[in-house]
């Protein structure tokens, strides 16, 4: 078995050894571990034990998934899991995964653009309102009945307000609408590309 495309989680179960422990050793904050739990991760990753002790393992970068964002559908299940406690994908190529959070596709109104199961990656720049760089824009946001939408984002007649629009004709623009915040889409996954951890 090989380190390569291997999460630190998959390499604790194979190994038999604790999660936690083996994740504050690969990230530096931790450099106590005794020798048998060196030996069955190594043994695991295919190395020898002096081979693991002079080059060490590296975890993959992970994003965590914060739950479902609706494209038509009401998905009222942002932050569905405690902080960085839900399910992980891997980092895409290109991407840093500091401050990153990762939502998925449910519902169609924004096809052929975003699919149902696709994967859509943000960082909030503030935990409320709506910044001005994210109007007009594809977005992941909450609405004020703490609803999640894809949308594209766009200013309403009133003030505090907005228009969610859709991709396609089957899904009606969604007029004033308040948000509690809104942040653009930085990179879409499609769901056969995602690799979960």
């Amino acid at each position: 078995m090989s380190a390569r495309g291997m999460s630190l989680r998959k390499i604790a179960d194979v190994a038999g050894v604790s999660y936690e422990q083996l994740k504050k050793v690969s990230q530096g904050k931790s450099r106590s571990t005794n020798v048998d739990d060196a030996q069955k991760v190594a043994s695991a990753l295919d190395m020898t034990l002096d081979q693991f002790l002079n080059g060490g393992i590296e975890a993959p970068s992970t994003i965590a998934i914060a739950g479902k964002v609706g494209a038509g559908a009401q998905v009222p299940v942002f932050d569905a899991y405690a902080k960085g406690d839900g399910p992980q994908v891997e980092c895409p190529p290109g991407l840093s995964a500091h401050g990153v959070v990762a939502v998925e596709v449910e519902g169609d109104s924004m096809e052929p653009v975003f699919s149902a199961g696709d994967l859509l990656f943000y960082t909030r720049e503030t935990h409320d309102g709506v910044p001005l760089e994210a109007v007009g824009k594809r977005c992941v946001c909450e609405d004020a009945t703490g609803m999640g939408w894809v949308k594209v984002v766009r200013a309403g007649r009133e003030e505090g307000t907005f228009d969610l629009h859709s991709f396609n004709d089957n899904s009606p623009t969604m007029y004033g609408v308040r948000l509690k915040w809104a942040s653009s889409v930085r990179l879409h996954w499609p769901a056969d590309l995602a690799r979960r951890i």
